[in-house]
């Protein structure tokens, strides 16, 4: 009898979430056979997947088509995120996004192109006038690409409730995307959470490799384990497609203690604003420390993720001496594959509890202000997920740094909201003072990372949204061009485009302006790459003749370069 919940709730869970998709509605947006690189609820950083990672066999080029009939509702263009991003709006309330495209169809990169002039911005974010490009199911819209933040050639595809903006489950919608293979288990966690509470006598978190075998995963060497306190589980787990080593996300989780169901998570639906709750969702601090990522089947007092059916106790078990309790795990993918994890629990009673006397504490839920001679940190209710005590410590300064270096507790505990944070110059000149910016330090390897900034009377303020080492620096060298594929004076008529790399090492590109014979020219930014390029466009430019270019870059405090270069075209 002990699977029978189990089975009860994965018919349940075979059930459409919502009775108002229509599974056969949308076609595939490839007409190659869809294999996935990522799946959607997929663990990122800072956010879930909101879509599924479609394959495009190693190359850009791809035909996209037209996933239903509707109107092309939205063109977003960016050097970073989802890049060259189209948006259709359909009748029946989804929409669909196609992004990481390498170019659209002519009459929509026509359209886009022409906002791109009007604007004098590479970068736009448009909504389309409704039935201006209306399309049928199954018609040609783009070329998959790899542009934006993509890490390699594919199309990144999502269904939308256009009322919400929510994303929905792609696999919930019938795509022909065989899979037969179960989620794999890999490891469990086991956490302390109450005063007190220990895992086999010691008041500290303790992972256990999982081994599958009769059926199921199972404790590898079936250890004993005493437990004593409040306790919470955690699992490392994955899930594959059929003949794909693509590592996925986990659609449903089931945790039961004694036969009872008390925590799921499911990935059917997603919130954009709720979406950096994964923060909260896995085990952060230790993915930070030990590169294992976990989720946390748990819930902490500030997540505010909506993806947990059953969350009694906050998926919290308190155990008590001398009783036993049976563990059991159901993990499923959206095909119905199932794997399953059983084991047994001690109960103990809680370790006498070490009380922390060190930092001062920051409550989740209220506002806080940590504030000395150096330093102004603000913190807003909601920026942490679980009240903490914050360490504070000031360090001597170190060459190229222009404050006290200050230690605002670990970089391993994760911040949901940013805050505003200001640190007091020290032996920074007033002709230096526009170029300041505080930075993060990374404490292995000494890099500095620009968190901005802005001086006032004395301090550098800005917003930052992670905890670390922090201090002030300058930047005061202005940003490299390095032309790729033209000089001063030459002949480019066997050219399609001019290629230039752009760098600055610390505050970053800040914009760009590219003109040829004193007007505006579309350059297209490729930040991944660090490359900008102008194609050559005889609807913008008057060929046949001695052209004059000027690229102006501009980095996060003002820092500028020019290059100037005329060439016949």
């Amino acid at each position: 009898m002990k699977y029978l919940l189990f089975t009860i709730i994965a018919l349940l869970a075979n059930e459409p979430y919502n009775p108002s998709i229509q599974a056969d509605y949308f076609a595939a947006p490839v007409k190659i056979p869809m294999s996935l690189a990522g799946n959607f609820g997929e663990l990122r950083t800072n956010h879930f997947h909101s879509g599924i990672d479609i394959k495009t066999q190693g190359k850009t080029g791809i035909p996209i088509y037209a996933a239903a009939a509707g109107t092309v509702s939205r063109i977003n263009i960016s050097p970073t995120g989802f890049g060259l991003a189209l948006y259709m709006d359909h009748p029946t309330g989804y929409t669909t996004v196609y992004a990481h495209l390498d170019h659209l169809r002519d009459d929509l990169a026509d359209y886009a192109k022409s906002i791109q002039y009007a604007r004098k911005s590479f970068s736009i974010d448009v909504p389309v006038p409704k039935g201006k490009f209306k399309l049928e199911k199954g018609e040609l819209i783009a070329y998959s690409g790899n542009s934006g933040s993509s890490g390699g050639p594919h199309l990144h595809f999502e269904i939308r409730d256009t009322a919400t903006e929510h994303p929905l489950n792609p696999l919930l919608f019938n795509f022909n995307i065989p899979d037969k293979t179960a989620p794999k288990l890999l490891s469990l966690m086991l956490y302390p959470l109450s005063d007190g509470a220990q895992i086999d006598g010691l008041p500290h978190q303790k992972p256990f490799d999982l081994v599958f075998y009769d059926g199921e995963y199972h404790l590898k060497g079936n250890p004993t384990i005493t437990a004593g306190g409040e306790i919470g589980f955690g699992l490392q787990a994955l899930d594959y497609l059929d003949g794909s080593w693509s590592k996925c996300g986990i659609y449903e989780i089931g945790l039961s203690v004694n036969e009872k169901l008390i925590y799921s998570f499911k990935m059917n639906e997603l919130s954009f604003d709720e979406t950096r709750y994964l923060n909260s969702h896995i085990d952060y601090s230790y993915l930070a420390n030990h590169r294992r990522r976990f989720q946390k089947n748990w819930l902490e007092d500030g997540n505010r993720l909506s993806n947990y059916p059953i969350h009694e106790n906050k998926g919290k078990v308190e155990l008590k001496e001398g009783q036993t309790y049976r563990i059991s795990y159901l993990i499923r993918d959206v095909s119905g594959n199932q794997s399953r994890l059983n084991f047994k629990l001690t109960g103990k009673s809680p370790v006498p509890a070490k009380k922390q006397t060190s930092g001062t504490t920051v409550f989740y839920n209220k506002e806080k202000l940590v504030k000395t001679d150096v330093l102004s940190a603000e913190f807003e209710p909601g920026t942490f997920y679980s009240t903490f005590q914050l360490d504070y410590k000031e360090l001597p300064s170190e060459k190229g740094i222009y404050s006290k270096l200050v230690q605002l507790h670990k970089p391993d505990v994760p911040v949901h909201k940013s805050f505003d944070l200001k640190i007091k110059a020290e032996g920074l000149p007033a002709e230096l003072q526009e170029k300041a910016l505080v930075v993060s330090i990374d404490t292995k390897t000494k890099k500095k990372y620009a968190m901005g900034g802005t001086y006032n009377n004395g301090w550098v303020e800005t917003k930052v949204r992670q905890l670390g080492l922090f201090g002030i620096a300058i930047d005061t060298k202005a940003p490299e061009i390095t032309p790729v594929n033209i000089q001063n004076h030459s002949t480019l008529t066997d050219r399609r485009k001019i290629s230039f790399k752009i760098i600055d090492d610390l505050s970053g590109i800040s914009s760009y302006r590219g003109e040829i014979n004193g007007q505006w020219v579309l350059f297209e930014f490729d930040a991944k790459n660090n490359l900008l390029e102008y194609y050559f466009d005889a609807n913008h430019l008057q060929l046949g003749k001695t052209q004059e270019l000027n690229l102006t870059v501009v980095d996060g405090v003002g820092n500028k370069s020019i290059y100037q270069a005329n060439f016949y075209r």
